[in-house]
């Protein structure tokens, strides 16, 4: 798919899931599926990259997820930290931000997270991890960060601008893998006018063919945006 087919698409974010059930159906345990999630993240990041998209989001670690399993948690953060030591290491080419309260991880995660997005924030193009995320806490957060600047009469421009994402635009595009129905408190203020994709597809599973079947998709629906 070239660059001219992605429709007027500039943001789109992802609800990556499935990878605990993709691994019980290999009768392996739910660690090993977020190791094939992380491949696969990859793999669509590069893809979304390749067709010109400025802004990628992906929900990667929600508030509710600390109720995980100890293991699963430990792993999670594991290829996290690994992620950020490799795109440390390496030639980047997007600006990485991570949105969410960093304060749940310990100081050298948050040191590594903080280094990481200063090295790339220069670049145009975004790749939003959304890590310890919630979407009612990042409205909460932004609503108590201007009225501690001041703000006594808080307009939708100012939440827009406050909010932890308020440096891309809203998500053209959220998509749900793994055949659940709801968007499960990601970007509740930023997803007012998306356009919503479920599929099946346990995220291990999830291809670039299968993006670009619902970036076709896209181009045909009709976006008024409350007009007609």
């Amino acid at each position: 798919m070239s660059q001219s087919k992605t429709n007027g698409l500039n943001h789109i974010a992802f609800i990556m899931d499935g990878n605990g059930r993709w691994a019980k159906k290999r009768h392996k345990k739910r660690e090993y599926g977020h190791i094939r999630g992380a491949e696969v993240f990859r793999k669509i990041v590069r893809h979304c990259a390749d067709l010109g998209i400025d802004a990628v989001t992906v929900y990667a670690f929600s508030t509710e997820n600390w109720k995980r399993p100890k293991s699963e948690v430990n792993a999670i953060m594991s290829l996290c930290r690994k992620y950020i030591d490799e795109a440390l290491a390496s030639d980047a080419e997007a600006s990485v931000v991570f949105l969410g309260d960093k304060s749940a991880f310990d100081a050298k995660m948050r040191s590594e997270m903080e280094k990481l997005e200063a090295k790339t924030a220069h670049y145009r193009k975004k790749i939003c991890i959304a890590f310890n995320y919630g979407g009612h806490a990042e409205i909460v957060d932004a609503v108590n960060a201007l009225i501690a600047g001041g703000k006594t009469h808080i307009t939708e421009e100012d939440i827009t601008g406050a909010i932890y994402s308020g440096i891309v635009p809203p998500p053209d595009i959220i998509v749900r893998t793994g055949g659940e129905y709801r968007l499960s408190n990601f970007l509740l203020w930023q997803s007012a006018y998306s356009e919503l994709f479920f599929t099946e597809t346990l995220w291990p599973d999830f291809t670039s063919d299968e993006l670009d079947g619902i970036i076709e998709e896209f181009g045909k629906r009709k976006r008024r945006f409350g007009g007609v």
